[in-house]
């Protein structure tokens, strides 16, 4: 792997954002953080990264970053589909706006050659079944988050193109793992550990048969990682998932299973803007990246309610 003189990671000290800066760290670069600690977290952010506190729709902030910076790691975001409904502003204003004023920091300065942004399945229409879907299906976002993610792919790409820049777009699916910060809308996952961890049952929105693809954050990482080493002068768009899908019933099922026997779940209105099947085709990031997940949901849950744990005794 190419060492790189300075990687920029926006929301670096986020969930996915700190697993990433971690493992660029052990592979030799030099690695900055932009966060404004909104949702990130400072205990988050590894040791040999500089961390500047900022937002990312600031261009006094982001300019001088991205002119010392080699590649950036777009991961900033306000990350809630359900909010995107009723917060659609701001939901564009982090989420579009902020990729525009780094993409604009980038044809300034002249200096980055890659620039990887974090997309997400959210760009996609529903499916209408559950068989995995690949780069080409329709992209018709039913929520502004959707919106803003594609917009920002179109962006990146047009950007690229009039730069020179390399650009590459993951769509990430579900992400799940240790260090996902708990809110009640974003990481069914981690919603669910809590609520049985403190004695509730699982909340299941609809009839739980809606399906997805839960992808390790470790697996995310993998792809990035991939993804800096392509050297394709052309943007490209990648989906990275585990290329399985689980039913919200299935994946409630085995939580209460490992931690309340015999609980049942309860169920709710489903909320709009949710797609109901969202399953990855990975075989483009397979042939072109070399990306082969690692990580299984059926194993990996043990490392979140461990990680669930360790906060829940924490909290005073």
């Amino acid at each position: 792997m190419t060492s790189w003189e300075g990687a920029l990671v926006t929301g670096g000290a986020g969930f996915i954002g700190s697993h990433l800066s971690e493992r660029l760290l052990a592979e030799g670069h030099r690695v900055t953080i932009l966060d404004d600690l909104s949702v990130g977290r400072r205990e988050n952010v590894p040791a040999g990264a500089e961390l500047v506190i900022g937002d990312v729709c600031d261009p006094d902030v982001v300019g001088p970053l991205v002119a010392r910076a080699d590649v950036v790691f777009h991961l900033a975001a306000h990350v809630s589909i359900r909010a995107s409904m009723s917060g659609f502003a701001h939901d564009a204003r982090v989420n579009l706006m902020g990729t525009v004023n780094l993409l604009d920091a980038c044809a300034r300065a002249q200096r980055t050659r890659k620039f990887i942004l974090a997309s997400s399945m959210g760009v996609y229409a529903d499916s209408p079944t559950p068989d995995p879907i690949g780069e080409t299906h329709p992209t018709q976002p039913i929520a502004p988050y959707g919106v803003g993610k594609l917009a920002s792919e179109q962006y990146a790409a047009l950007v690229a193109r009039a730069t020179g820049m390399q650009a590459t777009m993951l769509r990430y699916f579900n992400t799940y793992g240790p260090r996902q910060t708990y809110t009640p809308y974003v990481g069914v996952v981690t919603i669910f550990v809590r609520r049985l961890l403190g004695g509730q049952p699982p909340v299941v929105l609809g009839d739980g048969e809606q399906c997805r693809d839960f992808v390790h954050v470790d697996d995310i990482v993998q792809a990035n990682l991939l993804a800096l080493d392509e050297n394709d002068p052309q943007p490209q768009i990648y989906n990275v998932g585990s290329g399985r899908g689980t039913t919200i019933n299935e994946l409630a099922r085995m939580l209460c299973d490992r931690l309340a026997p015999g609980t049942r779940p309860e169920f709710a209105d489903p909320h709009p803007g949710e797609l109901r099947y969202s399953v990855a085709d990975i075989s483009r990031a397979r042939s072109r990246l070399g990306y082969a997940p690692k990580r299984a949901l059926s194993r990996d849950l043990d490392g979140v309610v461990e990680w669930c744990r360790v906060q829940a005794s924490s909290r005073p």
